[in-house]
């Protein structure tokens, strides 16, 4: 090994064991941006989380050198992504064995790509490096590189060690999922909040309650709206992707949770209404805390858990007992057990009680304890 690739191997070495320190999403994409810039050359990133489930994206967001791309491009961005046929789309990579590609690399001539044409090349970029962040198979978030007319395009060995941080990455984002519970306190039971929006995805009603819960999300890109409130980003794509069932795409729903500033999780619902003459002429949003149906999927994916092991987490949150559990699924005792004990190591916990607190108290909170800390 020579000494520049020696030098390379160090510093993706120092990011991956800096990044599994940190505690929260936002503190891994600042350190993480700032050491890949040592590794790959860059001139603006983006980097989110997304919904492990869905893939869609979610909060928070991080943007480094891109003051041309507005809350508005960003949403017109995201509706192409979903409706314009193109090279390496965030859905592609998440499934592909490589979970990254460069758009000169997959596309040959960059003007074959449509996002080059329409999107890149206006603002001045003449490549695009992107990566989906994946633990196991789930999608915890994804990162976007791109550089500037006049620079190389990226190459293949970057792309390869851009590649070979997915994991690591996506793991440290799944270990805050973990390790962070009900950040500020207890969740308040309150109705859930109801936006409308138009073809054009523009706000034209809401009610007091989704104020509310706007009130309490994380910031980022945000889109401003002429009702004094500021939608973001994330939530507009969340729309677009259900309108695209406009075009034939999607059966006219979307889903994504988040976190609250409080650490509570959250659920945006997008769901298209049809008018009289049978066609799409809104979509309504529905904002509201998530409840255990809605979290049983992030909390498999966040601690690996096989459909089987859920089964049997939810059987020991009900208080049922190994010969109980053993019945009903149809196992032996000893099956039962040596599944408890593979579950109480992925969770990292040495009794069922502690799976039990550590799971459900962590992630749904107790709703009468009002605002006690």
């Amino acid at each position: 090994m020579n000494a520049a690739a020696g030098a390379v191997t160090r510093a993706r070495a120092d990011l991956i064991r800096l990044v599994s320190r940190l505690g929260g999403a936002a503190d891994v994409f600042a350190e993480a941006s700032r050491r890949l810039r040592r590794l790959v050359q860059f001139d603006a990133a983006a980097w989110l989380t997304t919904d492990p489930v869905t893939g869609l994206p979610t909060a928070p967001v991080r943007a480094d050198g891109v003051d041309g791309l507005g809350p508005d491009r960003c949403a017109e961005h995201w509706r192409r992504e979903f409706l314009v046929p193109d090279v390496n789309l965030f859905r592609e990579l998440a499934r592909a064995r490589v979970p990254a590609g460069g758009l000169h690399a997959a596309a040959g001539d960059p003007t074959r790509s449509p996002r080059y044409r329409d999107f890149l090349r206006p603002l001045g970029f003449e490549d695009e490096l992107r990566a989906v962040l994946r633990a196991g198979d789930a999608p915890w978030g994804s990162i976007t590189l791109w550089r500037c007319h006049g620079r190389e395009p990226f190459t293949r060995r970057e792309i390869r060690l851009v590649a070979s941080l997915s994991d690591p990455i996506g793991a440290a984002l799944r270990r805050h999922v973990r390790r962070v519970p009900l950040a500020n306190g207890y969740a308040v039971p309150r109705p859930p909040g109801v936006l409308t929006f138009d073809l054009a995805g523009q706000v034209t009603s809401i009610n007091d309650q989704a104020r509310a819960w706007l009130a309490e999300l994380p910031a980022g890109p945000a889109l401003p709206t002429d009702l004094g409130i500021e939608v973001p980003v994330w939530m507009t794509v969340t729309v677009l992707r259900a309108a695209a069932v406009r075009h034939g795409a999607g059966d006219g729903t979307a889903r994504t949770r988040v976190r609250s500033r409080r650490g509570q999780w959250l659920a945006c619902h997008a769901t298209c209404l049809r008018g009289t003459g049978g066609g799409v002429d809104q979509t309504v949003v529905m904002l509201d805390a998530a409840d255990p149906a809605e979290l049983a999927p992030i909390i498999a994916e966040a601690y690996d858990l096989t459909d089987r092991e859920q089964q049997i987490v939810r059987m020991i949150a009900r208080g049922v007992g190994t010969a109980g559990i053993a019945q009903r699924l149809y196992l032996s005792p000893h099956t039962v057990r040596d599944y408890v004990k593979t579950i109480l190591h992925k969770v990292g916990v040495s009794s069922r009680g502690e799976l039990v607190a550590s799971l459900y108290a962590g992630f749904y909170g107790t709703p009468h304890t009002g605002d006690a800390p």
